[in-house]
């Protein structure tokens, strides 16, 4: 691989969602591409490398099963051996069971059996990856089941348990889908047909045997283990082997045995669960996903499970049990906090292409970060899967990272799937993801490759996009949006933009902190005008570092700018900050000093939850102590603190310290406000009213913000604003507050500069208690219910017999 010396990348990667107009034009996998319009004027972009800075973990851009050409070519960094049938697979017999994608049918595979475990499978897949320099995920087995034998069996013979509502007439005739006519499920049939116990010991002996075989995990062999796939769902895809749904008590004592096993075996190793199918897995067990499913009505919001184990959801309680390990046994069992998601809109995952499902694909993205989306599915409620997953491990088991082990926007093999997943991959290194690997993967000549070259090598000759992300921001994410990274390697910057309208766009974009504002940026551009390669453009003249540019119609655009002085360095992470005083509403905060780069410390900047937002608090260097204020009481927060320099460049993040403030003193009210999220110019807030007096009937809020801020948009209340006071009057149907009673109203702001948090809290002209702050303490509980009928539970979008 060659590379220019002295140059940098930058990868714009702009999206737009409209998806109107005459189709033109076929393409692969059926459907047509939309036909552009005329130039329109597009939303500004802008990338500010001096803030916002976090590591870009390389194991997001990771495949399930992708073929070697592909890895090779894409250098990929991770590759997963998971799925349905990875749950019962035996790598002593190389065989496994394919549960209910395949009328729970033994399969094997035609390696020989002489030298086994030799030779099987899965030496066949480490083996793959060890020559493309790719880490492995292996899934390993943990229902206390796995393959019997390499033979013809299956869960639900017809001679012996009647007449079912499916066979695989085909293949194997007899075996049924375990399904009688009437509709409802067969019962009693015996486990051992077709599988053997299989315990944590099995999987130790496994590990010990790929140790042996390919070295330690730390040392060149099988790095990362899953902790078996998707086991809140076993009730329904091995239920010839575990009808019962898997309960809280069932994960915890599972995967303690079980990644303890794999521990012990290879210490090195890193293990990833609860690995669950998706956005329901947050809330439930899957013991509660099968009981409620059978009983409906209000089970969903109070199920059984859960009420036996303190009326918590599901993830938060694994979290904290996985720490409890930790804490009584002085070592860490659990690593990445592992969950699917599938888009559940219509359509999406299934690979349709018509105009309503084009523009339905590309706008749900938004689920994977944005608070302000309500999810257009069952769910039917803002998601933000990553920063919610983030907010669940620092608020009850810090320290551990985050992966997405399965997920698929769909139409991999259409421009439309490959602009989805090319805005996938910008969201997963801008939220912070650790790992992921995209489930069923498209051919190297399908659209959808052509999304992970432009981040892993847009040139053919390896060029990459950034492993550390810098700000980057589009006056409409819905159009244009715009990520950033620079590369450590040779100091490039590297942004990515993807048009996702139907019309060219021509905008602006503005650089900040370049120190190359002249020359020249190399382009490189994929989209609907040629689906089968990268095209190398004519350069962009640059001016002060930035340029104005027409971004063709569904397309990703790449730009590679002169790289900046290779000496420009920013300072180091802060300490790890310790809370020194800690009241019902402020926590005073101590760090050890960041060593300077190339410019002196100038501040540093303290944040709740990420970095993404507005800093909570700020202090002047050399004080490495600030006291953040306006906290919520019996609260728990999660601090960072990150260094600015005289140059304005901004150092990493420092570990995360968590802080639970104390108890509020009596009071008639308190007002907790939080912002859910900020992008620069505008954000999204709640404020939740408590009375701590008697009972009200119809009231009013007031505050004043403390800044420009302005209300754009409100609910849960009738909004009106005059200067910097607001009012808030109820909407009816909460004008009654309890005693202890609360209630929740939002609205959406926007504001230039920065937007401190509002004060002088009233409600009927009475003041209140008020805590909160610029930035929210956690993303609020979803509010868990009944899958919809066509819910995507992940994998095949079709039933595939798994040969």
């Amino acid at each position: 691989m060659t590379r220019r010396a002295a140059s940098a990348a930058v990868v714009l990667l702009v999206a737009a969602a409209g998806l109107a107009g005459p189709q033109a034009s076929a393409l692969p996998g059926g459907g047509v591409r939309p036909a552009a319009s005329s130039v329109a004027e597009g939303p500004a972009l802008s990338v500010d490398t001096t803030t916002g800075r976090k590591a870009i973990d390389p194991h997001i851009y990771g495949i399930n099963f992708a073929d070697e050409a592909l890895a090779e070519e894409l250098r990929l960094p991770v590759r997963r051996w998971g799925g349905n049938a990875t749950t019962r697979y035996n790598y002593q017999q190389d065989a496994y069971n394919a549960g209910a994608d395949w009328y729970f049918e033994n399969l094997f595979y035609n390696n020989g059996t002489a030298q086994l475990p030799d030779g099987s499978e899965a030496d066949k897949f480490v083996e793959q990856n060890r020559r493309t320099g790719t880490d492995t995920v292996l899934t390993v087995p943990m229902s206390g089941w796995t393959t019997a034998e390499r033979n013809a069996a299956c869960g639900f013979s017809i001679a012996k348990y009647g007449p079912q509502k499916a066979s695989d007439a085909q293949w194997r005739p007899d075996c049924g889908n375990g399904v009688k006519a009437d509709g409802t499920n067969v019962t009693g049939n015996d486990p051992a047909e077709t599988s053997v116990p299989a315990g944590p010991e099995f999987t130790k002996g496994w590990v010990e045997y790929l140790k042996r075989t390919y070295g330690a995990a730390d040392s060149g062999g099988v790095r990362f283990y899953n902790l078996d796939n998707e086991p809140d769902l076993w009730w329904s895809t091995h239920r010839d082997v575990h009808p019962a749904g898997t309960g809280y008590d069932e994960m915890r004592d599972s995967t303690y045995a079980t990644a303890a096993a794999i521990k012990d075996a290879d210490p090195g190793a890193r293990t990833l669960g609860p690995v669950g199918w998706g956005f329901n897995s947050l809330i439930y067990s899957g013991l509660d996903q099968k009981t409620c499913n059978e009983k409906g009505g209000d089970c969903w919001s109070n199920p059984p499970d859960r009420a036996a184990h303190g009326g918590q959801l599901f993830a938060p309680w694994y979290l904290q049990q996985m720490k409890a390990y930790e804490e009584s046994h002085g070592r860490r069992i659990l690593d990445y906090f592992d969950e699917h998601i599938y888009p559940q809109q219509t359509g999406v995952f299934g690979g349709g292409v018509d105009e309503a499902t084009q523009a339905l694909r590309l706008r749900s993205t938004r689920q994977l970060w944005d608070p302000t989306y309500v999810d257009e599915s069952w769910i039917n409620q803002p998601i933000q899967f990553i920063p919610r997953m983030r907010s669940l491990a620092d608020e009850n088991y810090p320290g551990t990272k985050l992966a997405i082990t399965e997920y698929n926007w769909g139409a991999l093999d259409h421009i439309n799937g490959a602009l989805a997943q090319a805005d996938v991959l910008g969201i997963f290194g801008r939220e912070g993801l650790d790992l992921a690997t995209l489930w069923d993967p498209p051919t190297s000549t399908e659209p959808g490759a052509f999304a992970f070259r432009m981040f892993r090598n847009y040139d053919g000759e390896g060029g990459s996009f950034g492993d550390t992300a810098v700000r980057a921001a589009s006056a409409d994410q819905d159009k244009l949006a715009v990520y950033a990274a620079e590369r450590s390697g040779d100091k490039a910057l590297t942004v990515i933009v993807v048009n996702k309208t139907t019309g060219d766009l021509t905008a602006p974009v503005s650089m900040t902190g370049t120190t190359a504002p002249g020359g020249a940026a190399q382009v490189y551009r994929y989209g609907q005008d040629d689906v089968t390669a990268i095209r190398h453009l004519a350069d962009q003249p640059l001016t002060n570092g930035g340029f104005t540019a027409t971004f063709p119609a569904y397309s990703i655009t790449e730009y590679v700018l002169p790289a900046g002085s290779p000496e420009a360095e920013p300072p180091t992470a802060p300490g790890t900050p310790a809370a020194t005083a800690v009241g019902s509403d402020r926590a005073t905060l101590a760090w050890g000093a960041s060593t300077a780069g190339s410019s002196p410390v100038a501040r540093y900047e303290v944040y709740s939850g990420d970095t993404t937002g507005a800093p909570v608090a700020t202090v002047d260097a050399p004080a490495t102590s600030a006291t953040v204020t306006g906290l919520s009481p019996a609260t728990a927060y999660t601090f960072r603190v990150v260094a600015k320099d005289t140059a304005g460049r901004s150092s990493p993040p420092s570990a995360a310290v968590k802080v639970t403030t104390a108890a509020a003193p009596a009071a008639s009210c308190t007002v907790g406000y939080t912002v859910g999220t900020d992008w620069g110019s505008g954000f999204t807030a709640t404020v939740t009213i408590t009375n701590k007096g008697p009972t009200v009937n119809g009231w009013q809020l007031g505050f004043s913000f403390t800044g420009n801020q302005k209300v754009t948009q409100g609910w849960n209340g009738t909004w009106s604003q005059n200067a910097s006071a607001v009012t808030v009057k109820d909407a009816g149907w909460n004008a009654t507050l309890a005693t202890g009673g609360s209630t929740a109203i939002g609205f959406n702001g926007a504001y230039t500069g920065t937007n401190p948090a509002p004060r002088d809290f009233t409600l009927n002209g009475k003041p209140c208690t008020a805590p909160g702050t610029a930035a929210a303490a956690h993303i609020a509980a979803p509010v868990g219910h009944a899958p919809g009928a066509d819910a995507v539970r992940g994998e095949n979008p079709d039933r595939r017999r798994p040969r």
